[in-house]
């Protein structure tokens, strides 16, 4: 039996007999006589066979147009053509047609969880490697721990964060960095001098250790607030009311410093606090508005007392200047007059007498 094959460009042909490999075509035209089979391959593509690789590649020519690829379990081989990535390899072994494209080939080991290959990111999100990786991402103003097998092994800082695929378990746990306000509300407390009042309290905090406040402590926030709990009853129970209500704009400053070390034991650190309201329970209240009431009446005869003794004061010396300066006395009469006159139509009087005396002899009657 004769036939004739045409082997294009890019092409080879393997002839077999008997199911031996016996020769290689390269580009041309073959006439293939008696009971031999051939098998054309398109160089550019992955080269499959139905026959067993190895022992193909026992043919000394054909292993050295080939370039075998093994991938072991837990591996995977990434295929770069002219630069480009193409496609992902699993387990098992590969052979590409050299000479067509400039192929580089990148082995990875998937029993590691970190990226140690030089992977852009643009390549570990392709649909083809992407359930090969896992993907997290610590948002703006955050810092994350991250945990591989349950063990702490760093702290990351604001990004995204891609590790290979495996059995091994990874989970970050991410926190928010930036100040934050706690409302310590309604905390009624009693003072020194056994006042019973109502506080709203505030406090302002930001996480500055990530590690001791999520590795060391559990709900650093809960620690935070019974801290400043216990600290705002200790501070209120050593003072009056009147001491409380004089120094309550400085009560936060106090109670922060008094704080020490224990907010940093919580990796926080308390940047502000103070009382935001007192509020007085209602008997209190009520005895409150008493004193108020008390204080600003003695305040008002205080003030209506010394206005009185002004007034006098000032009498005694009008009376004194009129007394030593007789002009004075007569403006004094004229004053008298002018404001009689407002008010009567007609005065008669006579003689030389003094005036204010007819006045008031006037008046008198």
């Amino acid at each position: 039996m004769i036939k004739n094959l045409q082997i294009k460009a890019y092409e080879r042909g393997l002839v077999f007999k008997n199911g031996n490999l016996i020769d290689i075509l390269k580009e041309g035209s073959f006439w293939i006589f008696g009971n031999k089979s051939v098998e054309i391959y398109d160089m550019k593509t992955l080269f499959k066979t139905n026959v067993d690789l190895n022992l193909l590649l026992k043919n000394e020519g054909l292993k050295g147009m080939l370039e075998v690829v093994e991938v072991k379990d837990g591996e995977i081989v990434l295929v770069y053509e002219n630069g480009i990535f193409k496609e992902v390899l699993n387990v098992g072994q590969y052979a590409f047609w050299k000479g067509v494209f400039n192929r580089e080939f990148q082995k990875i080991d998937l029993t590691k969880v970190e990226i140690t290959e030089n992977i852009s990111k643009t390549i570990l999100e392709n649909t083809k490697l992407k359930g090969f990786a896992r993907k997290l991402v610590v948002t703006n103003q955050y810092k994350g721990l991250l945990l591989i097998d349950g063990k702490l092994n760093r702290v990351l800082e604001a990004g995204t964060y891609y590790f290979w695929n495996n059995e091994i378990s990874i989970d970050v746990k991410a926190i928010d960095t930036r100040m934050q306000q706690m409302e310590i509300a309604g905390q009624e407390l009693l003072t020194k001098d056994k006042a019973m009042l109502r506080i709203n309290f505030y406090v302002r905090f930001q996480v500055e250790n990530i590690v001791k406040a999520l590795m060391e402590n559990k709900e650093y926030d809960k620690q935070l607030y019974i801290l400043m709990q216990l600290a705002l009853r200790e501070f209120v129970g050593a003072l009056t009311l009147d001491e409380l209500l004089v120094k309550k704009d400085s009560v936060g400053k106090e109670i922060l410093q008094n704080l020490g070390n224990k907010a940093k034991d919580l990796g926080l650190k308390a940047a502000d606090a103070g009382i935001r309201d007192v509020i007085l329970t209602g008997e209190m209240k009520e005895i409150m508005n008493q004193v108020l009431i008390a204080e600003k009446k003695a305040q008002a005869n205080t003030i209506m007392r010394r206005e009185e003794t002004a007034s006098t004061r000032s009498l005694l010396n009008t009376a004194k200047l009129m007394e030593e300066n007789e002009v004075l006395w007569k403006l004094k009469e004229m004053e008298y007059m002018e404001k009689i006159a407002d008010k009567i139509g007609d005065i008669t009087v006579s003689g030389n007498n003094n005036i204010v005396s007819q006045l008031k002899d006037i008046f008198a009657r």
